[in-house]
This record gives C-alpha cells, structure tokens and sequence, in this order.
C-alpha cells in the first residue's frame, strides 16, 4: 500500500468513528497517536474501582503474600487491592522493594525520582507513602514542594535538577535526551545509571496501575499533597532513536533486552516477575495480550519492543493479529470490544489511567483478575519502552520495523 494510500485510509477511518469521552478536560481527537503524557490534566478517581480485599475475604494463599510482604511495606489500600490478585502480588512486590530499598542510589537522589514521578503521573498514594520516607533522608518541606515545581525551580544543585529532568523527559517522550545522559554520566556509573533510569519507570508503572484501579490514600496518610503548584510539565521534543546502545549488552545468546537487562544481574532478577506475570500468568488470550504489547510500544516509539513482539517474542500475526492496524489505531477498523483495548492503551500511556468509559467497556466481559491484568500488561510494557529506549536496546538487522504506512501517516499529521 502507497503512503498515500495509506493516509486516505486512515483519513477515512478517522472520519467514520466517533471518539470516546476521556477523563481528561476536553475530549481528544482520534488519532494515529495519542498526545504525549502530561498534556493536560486529568482528573484523578476519588472512590475505588476495586476497593481493597478486606481482611474478613482473605484466604490462606492471600495470607502467605501479607506474612511475606508485611516486615517491608505498609498493608495499606494499594497492596490489599493487589491482593485480589495474588500472583500479581509476587510479580509487582520484589521490584518495588528493589526500587524503593535496594537500588545502588543514593537514597535522596532515589526519593526524588519516586516523588518527581508520582507528582508528574497525579499519584496521591504513592507520594503520601514516599513523603516520610523524603524526609527520613533529608528531604525538607520545601524541597518537596519544589520537586512538584519541577527542575527550573529555583534551589536545586545541577545534578539534583538533571535527575528531575530526567524524570520529565522519560515520563513525557519515554526517552532521554543526550544533554541530560551525559550529565548523569559525569557522577553516576553503569549500575547507577539503569538503576536511576529503572526507579522512574517502576513509579510510572505503579502509578498507572494505582490510578486505574482508583486506590485512594491510607486513611492514616499525613503528607500533604501540594495541590496548590499548577501542574506544568517543560520537555523539549524526544531527540531520534538512538542508533547504538548507551548499555551495550553482554556477549553470548538470547535476546539483546535479557543481555543488557544482564549488565546488572541484581536488577534483572528483581524485575523479571512483571513480565513474567504479562506472558505466562495473566488469564488474557495471547491475542488481547500481543494488541495492548503492541500499542504501547507503538505509543512510545520502543522499536524494539515493536520488532520482538510482531516477530519471535510475542509472534503477533501467529495470533489474528495485523500490526499495521494497530499502529493505526483505535478506529482501524477494530470491534467495539477490540477498540476498548486499544482505547486502554492509549489512555493509560497519555493519562496515566482508563477512562470510565473504557473502564465500562472491558468490565462488560472482563471479571476482575482480567480487568487487573489489562492495566499490568500496559503499565509494565511503558517500563520496558521507556528502559528500551532511554538504554538504546537495538534492533536486529533481520527485525520486522514499525510499518511504512502507518509511520507516513504519523508523519503527515
């Protein structure tokens, strides 16, 4: 199909399909690709989509997931909401620990990563539960307002101000620009790098999932949230793919993900339960799987994760499925229930959570482990986009690319 081709059609889809009604201040036009994240403001859920499993509907295999995790994190509303849920337990809880505990940053430049992040995605929970800890390390209260302020604020050494940037520009272009690459380069090692890198996108993953699932702060929860800075997200457009690895990955077999995640063994141990929950746990058919994969990695420009998972990894067309129609989008011509899919994945990349109205439309044949394991699929394969890109993970020359017509279309916009 000729570009020109492909455009009329895309053209014609647009026109044909109505758009659904976001949670954001305006509806958005339909498009190949939605707007970046951090756009507008979005309005946050004030009451549970899945309210937390009462301690009266515990069953002994959610207990064994509490006795374990209790010692190292709060049983508040976020983790009892996991609970329904508990393999999802065991793949999210040793990452977060090694997020928020383990990682070999600094403890002050960790927690203004978690806290920059949980401010740019609106996650209330996950900043009253980092607050505390801010100030444990030596976080004042003005420094947590200025973190809501972002990196111009006024008061923050260069580094402290690179490592905020950093968190903007993953959260906004899922990348890294080389200026603030290089910056962190100067103080930071290999293992500092990925691990800073690593922090930001396990928040944006937690809080895609918090946001969606509506979980409200623990009642007991004392820090307040500075709901008096105006939200303001100032990224420079994302600079092009880069055409080599910033890690370059280790000599031997498998695939190049495994073997750069394998520069840091400790990291990589910690993080393979996600995916593993994505690919061999989750009740979604391989189908719906591979079409939220593949979108949010269309979302987020992650050519690698588009190659691996149309070819060996996720082996999309082995499935029904035609990548072209999901570059192009929501109204390519998808079944209402199909369409709430890629509706998911758009939403939860640009605001950070699933509209009611998408919410409604997979509720109506998704029980709640179904509904639970549509925001993991899409969050975790943001944190693999975001790795794979800001790491420079490569495709192979033999690897199947983003489609020509659906990137003229893009192009066109």
């Amino acid at each position: 199909m000729s570009a020109t081709a492909s455009i009329a059609r895309v053209t014609g889809f647009l026109a044909a399909a109505a758009g659904a009604a976001m949670l954001a201040v305006a509806p958005a036009p339909a498009q190949i690709r939605p707007d970046p994240p951090g756009t507008a403001e979005v309005v946050r859920l004030r009451e549970p989509r899945i309210a937390p499993l009462p301690e009266s509907q515990w069953t002994a295999e959610h207990r064994v997931r509490v006795d374990r995790y209790a010692p190292e994190v709060r049983i508040g509303n976020a983790f009892r909401t996991l609970l329904h849920v508990p393999e999802l337990v065991d793949a999210v809880m040793p990452f977060l620990l090694y997020a928020t505990s383990g990682t070999t940053l600094p403890a002050r430049h960790r927690e203004l990563l978690i806290l920059r992040t949980a401010w740019l995605a609106r996650s209330r929970p996950l900043w009253a539960d980092h607050a505390p800890t801010a100030r444990i390390v030596g976080l004042t209260a003005e420094d947590m307002r200025r973190i809501a302020e972002g990196p111009a604020a006024p008061g923050w050494t260069p580094f402290e101000a690179t490592l905020l940037r950093l968190a903007d520009e993953l959260y906004r272009n899922s990348s890294v620009r080389d200026a603030v690459w290089a910056a962190l380069e100067e103080r930071y090692d290999l293992l500092n790098l990925v691990d800073a890198v690593m922090t930001v996108n396990q928040t944006t993953l937690l809080a895609m999932l918090l946001n969606s699932f509506g979980v409200q702060p623990d009642d007991d929860a004392l820090a307040r949230w500075p709901a008096d800075v105006p939200y303001r997200l100032d990224v420079a457009d994302p600079e092009p793919p880069l055409r080599e690895p910033r890690v370059a990955p280790l000599e031997g077999p498998g695939i190049r993900v495994g073997r750069t995640f394998g520069r840091h063994p400790r990291m990589q141990a910690a993080r393979r339960g996600q995916s593993g929950y994505v690919n061999r746990v989750s009740p979604l058919t391989p189908y719906f799987r591979e079409l939220l994969i593949l979108r949010i990695g269309w979302n987020c420009q992650a050519v690698y994760e588009w190659a691996k998972h149309v070819g060996s990894v996720g082996r999309a067309r082995d499935h029904g499925l035609d990548p072209e129609r999901i570059a192009l989008g929501r109204d390519a011509g998808w079944d209402p229930f199909e369409q709430a899919h890629v509706r998911a994945a758009d939403e939860i990349y640009r605001d950070g959570i699933i509209s009611d109205d998408t919410w409604a439309a997979l509720a109506s044949r998704y029980d709640i482990r179904e509904m639970m394991s549509v925001v993991m699929t899409v969050a975790n394969y943001r944190l693999v986009s975001m790795s794979l890109n800001a790491l420079g993970v490569q495709p192979q020359e033999t690897d199947e690319l983003f489609p020509a017509e659906a990137v003229a279309a893009l192009a066109a916009r």
